[in-house]
């Protein structure tokens, strides 16, 4: 037994050592070869130059700059020979800030980094021109060719482009791409289209002795780059629409109704220039403290009480929950009361509208006609259709981080604040307020489906790297009897004497359907008889102005939705906005014979 065991031992002993040679002497053979490899070859990767962004007409929105960089060898153990180097650099180039470069080579310099650190990111080709003969005879000093992003634009397309900045670490391990240029598409169009943009690296692998010298090219792929995108976007009108706000602030939107959009204007804006080589302080402080909100994307990131523009929508949803609501007439006395209770939901007209039917209601903008219907239908109904109308739901544009806004139910209640819901608020959520938000792309999308019965994705980019969009469009079915009264209600908004926006519409060469909307922003007290006028109530308590139209009202071709922040009524404050926008395009061949008067 005694011998069996050191036998069993001794064959173990010799399995184990077998084994472990099999392992060094093969198996870990393909390991070493490769760190063999590394060390007398070296892969050097060649940076893509970022793709360009235009106009529908070709005009540049984003574009290249062409300079240089400047980085230093690493290993420069011995502190005067560094601050020579830098020196130099400092005086060929006042604006550098030694410590700041001393800063960042020390960050980077480590033993085992052995590329040469970057210390300036960019340096204009004009500036560079006089100093680059005398600085690359420089010892330890490298300079490259760079590129860096311009927006010619500025603050007209800042919340369309965005920009680009430096990447930091989990965007530098989630694309390769980026780990290697350093930058990274942070807003915008930059940002969602970033893989395409950034097109892909190339390479060098070169053969290299033990100082890491280069003595043989053995692989050369050069990168691709230059993947182009073109926008809907007409420049020339997103510029007019942006001066036009003057001292207003707010959001105007032009879109054709495939959801092409052709101007989207989030007033006032920045420039994003600025981001590009790395904010200040004082320049961000300046953004974030604005009480305009320059740097909020409103399109898309604003989200406002639609107000009396979802009526339209009010009223579809109402036919779709109980068949025949829309074929009775209710009576507008100026206000409803809910049961036994005193408190007054009052219309906008203090002395009522009388009789009012689906196209009145529409046309003089009736709030008790959407109190009654509300409380036939009931929240959650009209909550569900709305959301198939595209409002309280992300509209898929091309833009990241979009808001879906707010349409709100029972059970969206209960989860938010754990309460019930109220009569009351069924009534007001019928006219916009209350707890519904919306974005104004939602409202230009929402208001095209009503123009035409097609929901359209909007869509800034009109090709990408040479592959045109096609416009995706959801149609929806509707009783047309009902339909045919909402888009008269809208031609008598802006073309029959007692539309809400008749006098700054009816007078264009061509003919318009649209709808108005005030959306307050504080309540008014019960206490309160008459109401103060807009302009006499302080700047924030006004109530937001909205107007969202069509063109040519027969033949629908495009939509233009304007919000004012707290302007006030919508057809006085952002229809006159409106107004000029169609003159643009009508003076601009946007509109053929059929749309015109």
């Amino acid at each position: 037994m005694r011998y069996k065991f050191i036998l069993l031992v001794f064959f173990i002993f010799w399995g184990v050592m077998i084994s472990r040679l099999y392992h060094v002497s093969i198996k870990s053979n393909f390991y070493y070869e490769e760190l063999a490899k590394e060390n007398i070859e070296r892969k050097q990767f060649i940076k893509p130059v970022r793709g360009e962004i235009t106009d529908v007409n070709g005009k540049l929105f984003a574009m290249n700059q062409i300079g240089f960089s400047i980085s230093i060898a690493p290993h420069l153990r011995k502190k005067k020979e560094l601050d020579i180097i830098i020196d130099k650099l400092v005086e060929k180039f006042p604006d550098l800030n030694k410590t700041v470069m001393l800063k960042v080579y020390k960050k980077h310099d480590s033993h085992y980094n052995h590329k040469p650190i970057k210390v300036v990111d960019f340096i204009h080709y004009s500036d560079m021109m006089g100093a680059y003969p005398k600085l690359s005879l420089v010892k330890n000093v490298n300079i490259e060719a760079e590129t860096k992003r311009y927006y010619p634009y500025g603050k007209y397309s800042a919340h369309i482009v965005g920009y680009t900045g430096r990447s930091n670490k989990k965007e530098n391990q989630k694309d390769p791409v980026v780990n290697e240029v350093g930058k990274v598409g942070k807003t915008g169009l930059e940002k969602h289209y970033n893989k395409v943009l950034e097109g892909q690296l190339g390479f060098e692998i070169s053969k290299v002795t033990a100082t890491n010298k280069a003595i043989e090219l053995l692989q050369k792929e050069l990168p691709k780059d230059n993947k182009n995108i073109q926008l809907n976007i007409d420049i020339e009108l997103q510029k007019m629409i942006y001066n036009r706000f003057g001292k207003n602030t707010g959001v105007a939107i032009v879109m054709r109704t495939n959801g092409e959009v052709l101007s989207a204007v989030s007033y006032p804006s920045y420039d994003p220039n600025l981001f590009v080589g790395g904010i200040s302080v004082k320049n961000w402080k300046a953004l974030q403290n604005d009480l305009a909100h320059p740097f909020t994307n409103k399109f898309t990131h604003g989200t406002y009480p639609p107000g009396s523009v979802i009526k339209m929508g009010m009223a579809l949803a109402f036919s779709k929950a109980q068949v025949g609501v829309l074929d009775t007439s209710e009576t507008c006395t100026g206000y409803i009361t809910l049961g036994s209770s005193n408190h007054k939901f009052r219309c906008w007209s203090r002395w009522g509208h009388g009789k009012v039917g689906l196209r009145k209601s529409i046309r003089e903008s009736c709030d008790v006609y959407y109190y009654n219907k509300s409380l036939k239908v009931g929240i959650n109904a009209m909550a569900k259709h709305l959301k198939t109308f595209g409002l309280g739901v992300k509209t898929g544009i091309d833009l990241p981080r979009e808001y879906s806004g707010v349409m709100p139910d029972k059970a969206w209640k209960m989860k938010r604040f754990n309460q019930p819901w109220y009569m009351g608020e069924t009534v007001i959520s019928a006219i916009g307020q209350g707890y519904d938000l919306v974005t104004p792309i939602q409202v230009a999308r929402y208001t095209a489906l009503v123009a035409t019965s097609g929901l359209p994705t909007p869509r800034i980019a009109k090709e990408v790297n040479g592959k045109k969009i096609i416009p995706e469009i959801k149609n929806l079915s509707f009783n047309q009897v009902y339909m045919h009264n909402i888009r008269n209600g809208m031609y008598d908004v802006c073309n029959v004497k007692g539309g809400t926006a008749f006098k700054t519409m009816s007078r264009l060469p061509i003919v318009v359907g649209g709808k108005t909307g005030t959306s307050q922003v504080t309540s008014i007290p019960q206490s309160t008889k008459k109401r103060l006028k807009e302009e006499q109530l302080a700047y924030f308590h006004r109530s937001h102005a909205w107007i969202s139209t069509y063109a040519p009202f027969e033949d629908p071709k495009y939509i233009v939705t304007v919000l004012v922040e707290h302007g006030g009524h919508g057809g006085s404050t952002a229809g006159p906005i409106v107004a000029d926008i169609y003159k643009w395009l009508y003076k601009k061949g946007y509109f053929d014979e059929k749309g015109k008067r």
